[in-house]
Formats: structure tokens, C-alpha cells, sequence
């Protein structure tokens, strides 16, 4: 694969699930967005506002986020997830192929009036499984537990709180980027990998800037300040993305995730958005699952 290649983990902290503490998985299942449920919202950071995140978000999970979508409409949503108790709403920014082709979003805010152009990919896959606390047990997520990671602003913000991981199948284990987009040989994949926080403050659901109610973990897997360790979410999506050819020193035919406008696709501003509407005995489930070591969905 080409692109620069950066080993250690950024922001992720270390294995969630190491030698000790709590080592069970948890995975849910909720497809790869077949269904195209898809707008340029983010009820997080911009509640009530039409288009507030200026780029297309896949939703898989929770069917009935947009910018509108109150705690009470999330809880009673349908979920493409095949456990029932899952409701949860995980949300990303797509993937387009700048082949030339538009998709439906073209003359659309958010989409090609902003320049996201090109033909949206779907994930092959979308695995979402939650991991445990190196140094000990975790506890429950509280309902509606909203958590940001990464930065969408991050090229212009800078990279404090980006946290970013593209790669290959086959050398996922050697190479992560974070800066560059990777150019998969022939039978490997795209993949995006995303490390949430797993450290929560114990109270809030949110916080002013999304941000200080959780953190990741110290060097030591331990969290810091007096707050608890939650189930990590770990987000792993997979592409089919044709290789981009070079010709004249310049991409023919590249791929790019959708940004706000000022960040021109630059591939550190991925990011990954989760809102918590576990049922309590699903909850409660998975917690137990991790801590006693087990493999569960």
C-alpha cells in the first residue's frame, strides 16, 4: 500500500481489551446502511439546524436521526440493528469515488453544492463491537450518552482532536494513516478504524463543547480525574474502493470522505458520532459480557 505510514494509535490509547482488566466484546450487527438513510445533519453539535454539518452522514442503527430528533423520538425509533434492544445511533461521513459520476445529492446543500461530489460508497462491512478497560471493570453508558471523536474541522482546527486511522486489509496491523488516504494493492480494501473515548465523567449525557464529558484513556489504560471506564466503541468499516491510478504526477480517479467545504477532504478530518439508546437489560448485558471475559452479541 502507498501513503505515508504512521504506526501508534494517536488518540486511541492503548488496547482496550489487553492482558488484564475486563476482556470480553460485545458486537452489535447493524448493516452498512443498504437502505440509504442518509442527511447532512448533526443532532449533536447542532441541534434544531437544517444541514448543520454541511456533509453527508451515514446512519446505521437509530432510523430516526435528524437535526430535529428529540431523546424521547430516538428512544422509540426502529433500528436496523438485528438485536431489537440496540437503538443506538452511529453516524459517520460517507465515502465518495470522484470518478465523475454524481449521486443523488448533487445540486444539494451538504453535497455537491459544496463540493462533495461523486458516487457514495457503502461499506462492505460495518463491524461495531465494544471493548473493555485494560486496568479493570467497566459500568454502564447512561442513556442517551452522546460521544464525539474525532475532529471534521480538524485541517483547519488542527490535529488536537483528531483521531483518524485509514489502512488496507492485510496490513491493518503494520500501517495506520492518518494524514494520507491509503492506495490499497490489487484485493485489499479500504478500511476506516475508529477508537472512541472510554472514559465518562460519571454525570453528564453531554457537555457544551461534546467533548469534556468523556476522555480516553491515560498511557496506562486507566482513567484519569475520577472518571469511570465504559465500554469502548470500536467502529471498523471496509470498502471496495477502485485503485486510483497516478498519471502525470496527479490521482486519476481518487476517493474522499465528505467535509465541511474549508476542509477540502482532507483525510484527518474523519470522525465518528455515537449516540447511546441501549436498552437497560442490553446494557446491562454487555457490561457483564466484558467483565467476565466473554464473546457476546
Amino acid at each position: 500500500m502507498q501513503g505515508n505510514a504512521q504506526l501508534g494509535v494517536g488518540q486511541n490509547g492503548l488496547p482496550a481489551n489487553g492482558g488484564s482488566g475486563s476482556r470480553g466484546v460485545f458486537i452489535t450487527k447493524c448493516g452498512t446502511n443498504g437502505n440509504k438513510n442518509h442527511n447532512t445533519d448533526n443532532v449533536i453539535v447542532a441541534p434544531g439546524v437544517s444541514n448543520g454539518a454541511h456533509h453527508l452522514h451515514d446512519y446505521v442503527g437509530n432510523q430516526s436521526n435528524d437535526a430535529f430528533a428529540s431523546d424521547q423520538e430516538l428512544a422509540g425509533a426502529q433500528t436496523t440493528c438485528q438485536n431489537q434492544g440496540d437503538k443506538s445511533s452511529y453516524f459517520w461521513p460517507v465515502l465518495r469515488l470522484q470518478n465523475g459520476q454524481q449521486d443523488f445529492d448533487q445540486n444539494r446543500d451538504g453535497g455537491g453544492k459544496e463540493g462533495n461530489v461523486g458516487k457514495i460508497l457503502q461499506p462492505v462491512k460495518a463491524q461495531l463491537k465494544f471493548v473493555g478497560n485494560k486496568k479493570g471493570n467497566v459500568v454502564a453508558m447512561p442513556t442517551a450518552l452522546r460521544i464525539i471523536t474525532g475532529d471534521a474541522k480538524a485541517f483547519v482546527n488542527g490535529n488536537a482532536n483528531a483521531n483518524v486511522n485509514w489502512s488496507c486489509t492485510g496490513f491493518e496491523n503494520k500501517v495506520q494513516l492518518h494524514d494520507k488516504y491509503p492506495i490499497c494493492p490489487q484485493g485489499s480494501q479500504v478500511v476506516r478504524t475508529t477508537n472512541f473515548q472510554s472514559c465518562w465523567d460519571g454525570k453528564n449525557i453531554d457537555s457544551a463543547n461534546h467533548r469534556t464529558h468523556v476522555a480516553f484513556v491515560q498511557a496506562d489504560g486507566s482513567c484519569a480525574n475520577g472518571f469511570k471506564a465504559i465500554p469502548q466503541l470500536q467502529v471498523r468499516l471496509v470498502y471496495n474502493v477502485p485503485a486510483p491510478k497516478l498519471q502525470n504526477g496527479q490521482v486519476i480517479q481518487p476517493y474522499a470522505v465528505d467535509t465541511f467545504p474549508e476542509n477540502i477532504h482532507k483525510p484527518i478530518t474523519d470522525h465518528n458520532d455515537f449516540i447511546n439508546f441501549f436498552s437497560t437489560n442490553l446494557m446491562n448485558k454487555m457490561v457483564n459480557c466484558i467483565n467476565t471475559g466473554q464473546r457476546c452479541q
